[in-house]
């Protein structure tokens, strides 16, 4: 990924908190040798590796898991379309043109399968107990019929990701000046689009 030096993103904890908010990865690998891109929700482990270890499942009818290969995970953020109409060096000197602003992951690493039931079922376990947390009746894994569930861990295989190297870039205004980035957050904030407002506050104020 292109990423200029003032939109390169390094912190681990923004990066993470990127991902725990947009879980849905856009997996790209090469498979049989093509490029493959798969859409797998992901949890990252940060107490295993130095770096995290992602961790998900596929179909087992995913031809995805039989050729493990080097992958690019991409995890996509707030994202809003830029007016140049926004500028305050529009109406200076009109020297302007539209942009796309977004915040993105991009995280490396050489996947790994689980075929064994236990920890095949720990990691959906553990997927699921993320995303129904703060639920008034959180759903388990064991509310359902221990067969049913039996059966459909047979349908699946588990994905652990070693994290190899994470990238960040969140373009966020910030080659513009104090003026400019004053009139991107006014815009955004009155647009009716949630992804709009949303990235509003994530571009800094002039001053």
């Amino acid at each position: 990924m292109y990423v200029p030096a003032h939109f390169e993103e390094t912190d681990p904890a923004t990066l993470r908190a990127l991902l725990a908010a947009h879980p849905l990865a856009t997996w790209a690998t090469v498979h049989g040798g093509l490029p493959v891109v798969n859409h797998v929700p992901m949890r990252l482990d940060p107490t295993r590796g130095p770096l995290g270890t992602l961790v998900g499942h596929v179909a087992r009818a995913n031809p995805l898991w039989q050729q493990p290969a080097p992958s690019v995970l991409v995890f996509q953020g707030v994202q809003a379309y830029i007016s140049p109409s926004w500028y305050a060096a529009k109406r200076e000197h009109g020297q302007v043109v539209p942009t796309w602003n977004y915040a993105v992951v991009h995280v490396h690493g050489l996947p790994q399968f689980v075929h064994e039931r236990e920890p095949l079922r720990a990691i959906v376990e553990r997927l699921t107990d993320t995303h129904e947390a703060g639920r008034a009746a959180p759903w388990q894994v064991a509310d359902a019929p221990a067969d049913y569930i039996d059966k459909m861990l047979g349908a699946i295989v588990g994905v652990e990701i070693p994290v190899d190297r994470w990238v960040g870039k969140w373009k966020l205004s910030q080659n513009r000046s104090g003026a400019d980035r004053d009139g991107v957050r006014a815009g955004l904030a009155a647009e009716l689009e949630a992804d709009a407002r949303a990235m509003a506050p994530q571009v800094r104020p002039g001053g």
